[in-house]
């Protein structure tokens, strides 16, 4: 009885599922779902698989005449170096200079003792008036026995005697005048000066110091004007040079002598130049490169010997260059290489060899032909075989994101202002759009 009573409520609920007969789906209208369907997959494809051609700016190869620079670490030294020494003995007296400060030639920078070498001095005067007066004794003593020699009243040996005693004091007058000579001299080297007009450094030595002759060092004296830059070049730098030259790649100056220009310590650029007038042919074997000199004029003491800076070797000129912007030129496993614009504006990797830098530019020694269209900005962005889209460069007039006028929508690296809302949309408006549905609507 509970059975059938179950079984009765059970029937009289009703179903809560619908009745689908009820609302039939019209045929006409499922060829229209399919196609907006794929028409909305065909719009988003390129978002998630195509990108457009990224923009770059070129620059065509076309060879032409450079300058050539070198550019080396140097330092500066007086053009005479002079050591200051004393050559006699003595004790320091005085010093008669400002260190660090200008002298002229001829200038005394320091005195010794002058008391001893005055004696000195004296006594010779006294020697060499005593043996004139020897020699003019012996003189008038031959002079007497001559006649009487003649007349034969005296003896050959007095005359012979009288003779060399005349000789004799000859010889002890030149040597008196010799030691006169030396004591003179050792007075005047009691006063020490520069032989040079220079710039003098401090004192090595202070007053009350015995200095022992020319073993002692009292100062140095450089002059600076003219000064010379001491520096290294490579030896392969000279072999590369010399076969540029050889095979008339390179021209060198009239003259034969390269400009130089010196860059100091801050960055700052000297104004005046010289010119290279050294270049040792002997290799250093410590270092591996030939020791070089220029000589710049120095008239304000701008630079002071032993200073560090940096020489810059201008005046050859390479002809036929290939220059490439250096922001152009990458480095990779194998070497420099620089992105080319390759066939169908797709991006194509080329590796140079490149050589000294001109300017703001490498020079190429190999690897491009004129014609090349080399990409200098926009590399950052591409890989090789990405499309690319040439343009102007950066900054230039009509060039995407410099004013925001003549660049589609999105080149400021920006999204346009209807992309958030509508992506397809966004996409719609581009001029690729419909090349870039057809491969996304068979996928």
């Amino acid at each position: 009885m509970i059975r059938s009573q179950l079984l009765q409520r059970s029937m009289s609920i009703p179903s809560k599922i619908p009745d689908l007969s009820r609302f039939p789906i019209r045929s006409s209208l499922l060829p229209l779902a399919v196609a907006v369907l794929l028409a909305a997959c065909g719009q988003q494809a390129p978002q998630q698989h195509g990108f457009p051609p990224a923009p770059v700016s070129v620059m065509t190869v076309a060879p032409a005449d450079a300058p050539v620079e070198f550019e080396y670490v140097a330092q500066t030294a007086g053009s005479r170096e002079v050591e200051i020494r004393a050559r006699v003995t003595g004790i320091l007296m005085k010093r008669n200079y400002t260190e660090g400060g200008m002298v002229k030639a001829g200038q005394s920078l320091f005195t010794l003792d002058l008391a001893p070498y005055q004696i000195a001095a004296a006594k010779a005067e006294a020697d060499l008036a005593s043996a004139e007066a020897s020699l003019a004794q012996s003189q008038r003593q031959a002079t007497r026995l001559k006649p009487l020699i003649e007349a034969n009243a005296v003896s050959q040996k007095d005359y012979d005697d009288a003779t060399s005693g005349a000789q004799v004091a000859t010889a002890n007058v030149k040597v008196a005048r010799a030691q006169l000579n030396q004591a003179r001299l050792n007075l005047t080297y009691a006063r020490v000066d520069s032989p040079i007009t220079g710039v003098a450094s401090r004192a090595l030595k202070s007053e009350g110091a015995l200095v022992s002759g020319p073993d002692v060092l009292l100062t140095t004296v450089s002059q600076v004007n003219p000064i010379y830059v001491n520096f290294g070049i490579p030896d392969s730098d000279q072999l590369k040079l010399r076969r540029d030259i050889e095979a008339g790649l390179v021209k060198l100056p009239a003259d034969g002598k390269l400009d130089v220009q010196v860059k100091l310590a801050d960055g700052t650029v000297y104004g005046k130049t010289g010119k290279l007038d050294f270049s040792d042919i002997r290799i250093n074997s410590s270092t591996g490169m030939s020791d070089s000199r220029a000589e710049l004029p120095n008239p304000d003491i701008a630079l002071r010997p032993g200073q560090f800076v940096r020489v810059r070797l201008t005046g050859a000129t390479r002809v036929g260059a290939v220059r490439v912007a250096q922001r152009a030129v990458l480095e990779g496993p194998a070497g420099k290489f620089v992105y080319l614009v390759g066939a169908g504006d797709k991006a194509e990797i080329r590796p140079i060899e490149v050589g000294e830098w001109s300017g703001d530019s490498w020079l190429v020694r190999s690897g491009l032909k004129p014609g090349d269209r080399v990409i200098t900005d926009g590399v950052m962005k591409i890989g090789p075989g990405a499309p690319v889209s040439v343009g102007p460069p950066p900054g230039a007039p009509g060039a995407a994101g410099a004013d925001g006028k003549g660049a589609p929508d999105g080149a400021k690296g920006e999204a346009p202002k209807d992309a958030a809302k509508d992506p397809v949309k966004a996409d719609a408006g581009k001029p690729d759009a419909g090349k870039e549905l057809a491969p996304s609507a068979k996928q």
